[in-house]
């Protein structure tokens, strides 16, 4: 039996709740959090590709110099932020190709991240001016694997430039070059794309208008003086490409006196 003077009695107040004190499971003594994954940050490949960091570095390229040249160690990629490029590569007789043009928003230079590196298959040069996040292969080999978020960023680009490759090549294989001029005008227009299309496209000779559409410079600037006759380009040292030149493209509408070739001289 228990004595009654051993007995202690506390007041109790009936109206508040009782508490329960939990040691937070993630709280140290002294107050210190432990990191978690829900406490790290969302990584945003938007915001990587904006910022020089770790193993990447921000590059201007001016006008006709290169970011890389074939043959060069495929040792870095390339984002660019602003301006315009274009791909080209040189056979071993000297001929020179350009393969296709690159905007904001393209990496360039992502066979650096093959197994095995090796030496670059073309050269990239500036069009125009332009704005670039330079990125090692080691660095976007960890990005890789570690953040799934720029894997599916990377990914997603992979296969709009796997259709694009495609679409180039139905394009070459089964459309007049006539035709494959007023597509290349458009893609370079940014006509397709969010937003509104570009006023006016990069300077860009005829020479290499012609090497793109596989034919001669003669029948590029025939094209050329044909759309700007029925009002689908205008140009005066810069191109400006007019929404109608859709047309040329996606219905096929062009006059009839389009079938005709330049006219050759004949001597005398």
């Amino acid at each position: 039996m228990l004595c009654s003077r051993s007995l202690k009695y506390f007041p109790v107040d009936f109206h508040q709740p009782a508490t329960v004190h939990i040691p937070h499971p993630n709280r140290l003594e002294g107050g210190t959090m432990l990191a978690t994954y829900e406490d790290k940050a969302a990584f945003d490949p938007a915001v990587f590709l904006a910022h020089a960091g770790l193993g990447r570095r921000m590059i201007e390229v001016k006008p006709n110099r290169t970011f890389f040249v074939q043959g060069d160690p495929a040792d870095c990629a390339f984002y660019i932020q602003s301006g315009r490029a274009k791909l080209t590569v040189v056979s071993q007789i000297g001929k020179e190709a350009t393969i296709t043009l690159l905007s904001a928003g393209d990496f360039v230079g992502e066979e650096s991240l093959a197994s095995i590196p090796g030496l670059r298959l073309a050269t990239a040069s500036a069009l125009n001016t332009c704005t670039a996040l330079k990125i090692s292969r080691e660095e976007m080999t960890r990005v890789m694997h570690d953040e799934p978020a720029f894997a599916d960023f990377f990914l997603k680009f992979l296969l709009a430039r796997s259709m694009r490759t495609q679409a180039d090549l139905v394009d070459q294989l089964f459309n007049s070059s006539e035709k494959r001029l007023a597509r290349i005008l458009l893609l370079m227009a940014e006509f397709g794309k969010p937003g509104e299309p570009q006023a006016f496209i990069p300077p860009i000779t005829q020479e290499t208008l012609a090497e793109m559409i596989g034919t001669t410079r003669s029948r590029v600037s025939f094209f050329m003086n044909r759309f700007r006759k029925l009002g689908f380009i205008d140009y005066n040292g810069r191109i400006q490409v007019h929404k109608s030149l859709l047309n040329v493209v996606l219905l096929d509408q062009l006059p009839e006196h389009n079938c005709e070739k330049p006219q050759l001289a004949l001597g005398v």
